[in-house]
């Protein structure tokens, strides 16, 4: 039986952190981590699945949901949700606990392990952000294409679909509708819910303008002309501030789950949401070729730190959920509940 969820609301000295919570057993909590443009909401299922056997949680990280709409210093890298989360657990007594990163969560989840490693005990990552980023960067070891950050950050997203969202359109007839963004990148073709439009919904809580998403810009020299500023959550992916390759130097090694989807378009080594690749593609003009700006390797970044990880005498293992677009969890969650917990039975 799925136990449904409650939502509380914590406040700590940072701001005020919505939580979607579920199940008793505080000797095992869990942290689900939702990813970019989304919610806690995204993880409601899961969240009745893991309550059976742990405390499972998720917070609406900075900027999404019903948390607090505090800005986000794209310059930190993500540190700032970093610390809310430390403050968060602080708060509901969690001296340490699993966490479990989708997307940009998993780029928070990694930062957590380089920044607080005693309050880790494992990482699942699923289709998560590269080590190195999402955006501005080339080849397995992350290798800015510019200095400046471009071509990523708040000046790579459709200027329409963000007009969209602040219209907090609820429709389908445009291109660039949430609605038809949502279900085109962040599933596969096939899947299809019910609760499509409530998933909308939360997406539409997420808090628009420079100090959120996107983001600001700055002009550039370097293609396409725009390079990553210095506020909101776009920005703080870029390869510019964010780079959590310092996994590998942990002294105390955690296992890592990384667990990805065969047909994810929104993290793959041919993105569809990485400017360079839409350059490459025809999509974006005057793209300066594959020398100087090829497509972001995702993957092939995040199995170089995960290998070097293992190298250093860490421990990950890979799993693909084949069928699947960006949300294995929501997509394939029979498959994915089976998956998760074998990892963690075995630890």
């Amino acid at each position: 039986m799925v136990i449904p969820p409650t939502k509380t609301s914590y406040i700590t000295d940072r701001l005020s952190i919505c939580v979607r919570e579920c199940g008793v057993n505080r000797d095992s909590p869990i942290c689900f981590l939702h990813g970019n443009l989304s919610s806690s909401f995204f993880w409601e299922d899961t969240l009745g699945r893991f309550g059976q056997r742990h405390f499972s949680f998720a917070p609406d990280l900075r900027g999404f949901g019903d948390t607090q709409a505090s800005p986000i210093d794209a310059t930190l890298g993500l540190e700032d949700i970093v610390e809310d989360i430390c403050q968060l657990c602080v708060l509901m007594d969690i001296e340490s606990c699993h966490f479990v990163g989708h997307s940009m969560g998993g780029g928070v989840a990694m930062k957590l392990l380089i920044r607080r490693p005693e309050l880790v005990r494992s990482l699942t990552l699923v289709n998560p952000m590269s080590p190195f980023g999402y955006g501005g960067s080339k080849d397995e070891c992350g290798t800015p294409c510019f200095e400046d950050g471009a071509p990523a950050g708040a000046a790579s997203v459709n200027p329409e679909f963000v007009e969209r969202l602040a219209l907090g359109d609820r429709g389908s007839t445009h291109p660039f509708a949430p609605l038809n963004v949502v279900s085109q990148f962040y599933f596969h073709p096939s899947f299809s819910t019910h609760e499509m439009s409530n998933l909308v919904e939360s997406v539409l809580k997420s808090q628009i303008g420079e100090d959120w998403y996107p983001g600001n810009s700055i002009e550039s020299e370097n293609w396409p002309g725009k390079a990553p500023g210095d506020k909101g959550i776009l920005n703080a992916i870029s390869r510019r501030y964010f780079d959590a390759s310092g996994i590998t130097e942990v002294e105390t090694k955690k296992p890592i789950l990384w667990i990805r989807s065969d047909q994810d378009l929104i993290v793959s080594d041919n993105a569809m949401f990485d400017a360079a690749n839409l350059g490459s593609i025809g999509a974006i003009p005057d793209w300066p070729g594959e020398s100087i700006c090829p497509p972001q390797p995702m993957l092939q970044q995040t199995r170089f730190v995960l290998n070097k990880y293992r190298a250093q005498g860490g421990d990950f293992s890979e799993v693909v959920v084949e069928g699947a677009g960006h949300t294995p969890f929501i997509e394939k969650a029979d498959e994915f509940e089976e998956c998760v917990s074998e990892f963690l039975i075995r630890l």
